[in-house]
């Protein structure tokens, strides 16, 4: 966000839109993000209806550091000691810390242990637990066996204080368990609270087995439970402190967005200067066919004091924090100079999410993935967007529109998990996209490291990488192609992300023998920048690109075959799908063949594009240059 630049050119760099839509033929910070994990988690561990009858809160003598439990035994000891059925606790468990002690380190809130018990400003829930069980602080964080029962203890003291009764009664059956999980969370909305207790259940239906620290496997069966959801308007939240220039009102597009919209008489292009977005009626001026995905480089608070300075010239639609804030900074009507592309300004959604490229990992994490793959689904039936990689897009899958503006921006980077996002998305009710059976060539890369977070608590590693680099040759020992020089682990010149679809001509396991796939694409390599006169204009190659065996899957897509318009003519690529020499971006041979997942019009013209991913980025070339080889 803090590289976006003002609209004067009409090619912000932030803003970026996608074309009009031509119908188809067919880490570890744990904190925020942990409690979403946890969520996440209890949907596949609730799974026994235990009756517990109410026993009064006791503090234990203190004890001294305990001898390793085995986790079952874990379970089965803290489900006795506080009447909770254990499923609910292997469900949490799992949630917030994939049943792991994470060594005694803390989350990004925080929080430890497999229990995500927390030490902040919003919640103890650590020294509650260690007031309840008398075990040290120091116990709980390090002992996977303690922090579960400290978790317990804390969850059973939510419990009687939602009950209704006198004395209090602790919830005779597992569906009786959801209000108290969503109060364990501490969110700071009633709305993520039941997101995270909606997590929880949604595991004790699917079901888990993992493999605890010790050793040992923890499975838990799937099992029918329907949550009682009568019974969260009694939670109790902390709500986040507005920000400066923000207010809770429903003054918004999106239910339950904080009101951050800036006033169009102080910020709009049209009708003062300086400014940081242009007023529009979209989806009428400009169809909206697309969501573009950012980081901030910072917290939420960075970037909403960003749009809110005049003097940046930037803005943006939506802003998610890591604890799944979402603040909405413009209307969806209007143009945000976001995408470093003015064309993708037009006609896409702009999303900024709290978090650092180069260490997405410590960032990105179940709780902001799920509350922004809740705001997209609610985008993509609204504007009928499709489901896929073409039109949920990356800043740094957005080409800049002329070499002398490249190269764009490439958040958020390597660790976010698009796999895994987009099935968040479906799970909101969004189908993914249809058509004919992929053509053979087509194919998108979907590692495990791309399908759910690795880490503690719903965080990342740095294994959850979504790069894959190429190589001159069919074996990882080959030379890397050309690209930017240095060693920035954000540069996007030598390697393509997930999710996007790719045909390749050859395929053959990795001669260096490290078990990898090749697969040979053509890739609009930057061979030029390293030349006495350094360009950013590309120039399309094979080359071979290595990622995990088993990891390339069907994907629906158009493929394409260049052709020139002219005899021997030089087939350009261009950076927005419009008629301009100004836009060539680079070229391609004749003969080769690109994926295309999605075709649009020229604003105001007839003339058809296809966008195709080029390199790491996707670009643009007009029908007149292309023969369609295979449809959706």
């Amino acid at each position: 966000m803090r590289h976006m630049t003002s609209p004067a050119t009409k090619t912000p760099r932030r803003p970026h839109p996608h074309p009009h839509p031509h119908p188809h033929p067919c880490s570890r910070p744990r904190s925020r993000r942990r409690w979403l994990a946890t969520i996440y988690a209890l949907l596949t561990t609730l799974s026994f209806a235990l009756a517990a009858p109410a026993l009064a809160a006791q503090t234990k003598t203190p004890a001294s550091t305990p001898t390793p439990t085995p986790i079952t035994t874990a379970f089965t000891k803290a489900a006795h000691q506080y009447n909770i059925p254990p499923q609910i606790l292997e469900s949490l468990c799992y949630l917030e810390g994939r049943l792991s002690a994470h060594n005694g380190q803390p989350s990004i809130d925080n929080g430890y242990g497999c229990m995500h018990l927390v030490q902040g400003t919003k919640a103890d829930t650590l020294d509650q637990a260690a007031t309840l069980t008398g075990l040290s602080a120091s116990t709980l964080q390090h002992d996977t066996a303690s922090n579960i029962l400290g978790g317990a203890a804390v969850l059973r003291a939510e419990a009687l204080k939602l009950s209704t009764t006198i004395p209090a009664t602790l919830p005779t059956t597992v569906s009786g368990w959801y209000a108290p999980i969503a109060a364990y969370s501490h969110a700071g909305s009633r709305q993520t609270a039941g997101m995270y207790a909606d997590a929880a259940f949604k595991l004790l239906s699917t079901g888990f087995s993992a493999t605890a620290d010790d050793g040992e496997t923890i499975t838990l069966a799937p099992q029918t439970v329907a949550p009682d959801k009568t019974t969260l308007a009694a939670v109790p939240v902390s709500p986040t402190a507005v920000p400066a220039g923000c207010k809770s009102d429903s003054n918004v597009d999106y239910p339950g967005a904080i009101d951050c919209v800036v006033p169009a008489a102080t910020y709009d292009c049209n009708v003062t200067s300086p400014c940081t977005y242009q007023s529009s009626t979209r989806p009428s001026s400009y169809a909206m066919y697309a969501v573009t995905i950012h980081d901030i480089e910072g917290t939420a608070q960075d970037a909403l004091s960003t749009f809110q300075d005049l003097n940046s010239g930037v803005s943006v639609h939506y802003v998610v924090d890591s604890d799944g804030t979402v603040y909405q900074a413009l209307r969806e009507k209007d143009i945000a100079y976001h995408a470093g592309n003015f064309y993708y300004n037009e006609h896409a959604v702009g999303i900024e999410h709290a978090g650092v490229d180069a260490t997405g990992y410590q960032w990105y994490n179940a709780t902001e993935y799920l509350a922004s793959a809740k705001l997209v689904a609610y985008l993509l039936t609204k504007y009928n967007i499709p489901l896929d990689h073409a039109h949920i897009t990356a800043h740094g899958t957005t080409p800049a529109p002329t070499t002398g503006s490249a190269p764009n921006h490439v958040d958020p980077g390597k660790y976010w998990l698009w796999d895994y996002y987009f099935g968040l998305i479906h799970a909101q009710g969004v189908a993914y996209p249809t058509g004919n059976t992929p053509a053979a060539g087509l194919f998108r890369v979907n590692p495990a490291s791309d399908q759910a977070p690795l880490g503690p608590n719903g965080t990342e590693t740095a294994a959850n990488n979504s790069f894959f680099t190429l190589y001159t040759g069919p074996s990882t020992a080959d030379p890397v192609i050309p690209g930017a020089s240095g060693t920035d682990p954000t540069d996007e010149t030598t390697n393509i992300e997930t999710q996007m679809p790719y045909y390749y001509v050859a395929e053959k396991a990795d001669e260096a023998g490290t078990g990898m796939q090749m697969y040979q694409i053509w890739y609009g390599e930057n061979d030029r920048l390293s030349g006495s006169s350094p360009s950013q204009y590309a120039d399309a190659k094979l080359a071979w690109v290595a990622i995990p065996a088993g990891s390339a899957v069907p994907v629906h897509s158009y493929v394409l075959s260049l052709k020139p318009t002219t005899k021997n003519g030089t087939i350009k690529i261009y950076g927005r799908p419009t008629t301009s020499a100004s836009y060539v971006i680079g070229t391609a041979p004749t003969g080769s063949q690109w994926a295309a997942p999605k075709s649009v019009f020229e604003d105001g013209t007839s003339n058809l594009w296809f966008a195709i991913d080029y390199n790491h980025r996707e670009a643009w070339v007009p029908t007149t240059e292309a023969t369609v080889v295979a449809w959706y």
